[in-house]
């Protein structure tokens, strides 16, 4: 599972024949029924640049994608939210984040054991204490379309966006944030259980959002960008049964 985890965030496009040669190159022998079960355990699926770890809710009401064609031009216009697995030496978490689209600054995060609403729902609220944006985006996952979390922005005023059905990119920006913790902390430390893990991620989102220069931002930090605030905001993790593992 780390190796899977590894070289499938360098190649998301691997499914299971090409994760059977990429194994097998590396002297393992395993079969792709073997490979398929831990990539639906891990929740990746070919294709996809992310985790597919946001299933569907049928019985949720889904939102039309709102950012088609819109120009992205100022802070607090489109937030964006997502989950992604994080590996420890033994067993793994889920980590979410609520990120400003423009700055790349991330307002808040949360760590959970499980894939249920409440973490997600913790973070939208930690960082609608902090502003407001025009719009929201998740995907379709379950998540993000539950009753608590849509009661959350709809109380804010904020019109909910949700990624079309297939559309690898409509979230992109969230995509290369798990990119870079990925590989300028996980895979680096190696988290031995979850209170390390937390306190890893706590020490790089403080290092990503205000000392951690971004090209695309014209190499100034996504804090400078974020309209100059100072305080970090976005550092604590709910002490809940969903936040730690027990």
């Amino acid at each position: 599972m780390r190796l899977i985890d590894e070289q499938y965030t360098k190649t998301p496009f691997y499914g299971t024949r090409r994760m059977k040669a990429y194994l097998s190159g590396r002297g393992y022998r395993v079969n792709r029924k073997r490979i398929a079960r831990l990539m639906h355990m891990m929740g990746l699926e070919a294709i996809y640049p992310k985790p597919k770890l946001s299933r569907k809710d049928t019985k949720h009401k889904v939102y039309p994608y709102l950012l088609r064609g819109i120009e992205i031009d100022s802070p607090d216009q489109v937030w964006a939210s997502d989950i992604t697995y994080i590996r420890m030496h033994r067993g793994f978490v889920y980590l979410t984040v609520v990120m400003d689209w423009y700055s790349r600054y991330v307002l808040s995060w949360a760590v959970s054991i499980t894939l249920d609403a409440h973490f997600c729902t913790e973070a939208l609220e930690r960082a609608l204490r902090q502003g407001r944006p025009a719009i929201f985006n998740t995907d379709q996952g379950s998540q993000f379309t539950s009753e608590q979390f849509r009661q959350h922005l709809r109380e804010a005023e904020v019109r909910i966006s949700m990624d079309g059905k297939g559309r690898a990119f409509d979230n992109i920006f969230v995509e290369r944030l798990w990119r870079s913790v990925k590989y300028e902390e996980i895979y680096l430390k190696d988290y031995r259980d979850v209170p390390s893990c937390i306190e890893g991620l706590r020490g790089y989102f403080r290092f990503y959002n205000y000392e951690r220069p971004h090209q695309a931002l014209g190499y100034k930090t996504p804090a400078q960008v974020y309209r100059g605030k100072s305080g970090y905001l976005g550092d604590s993790v709910p002490q809940t049964p969903w936040g730690l593992a027990r």
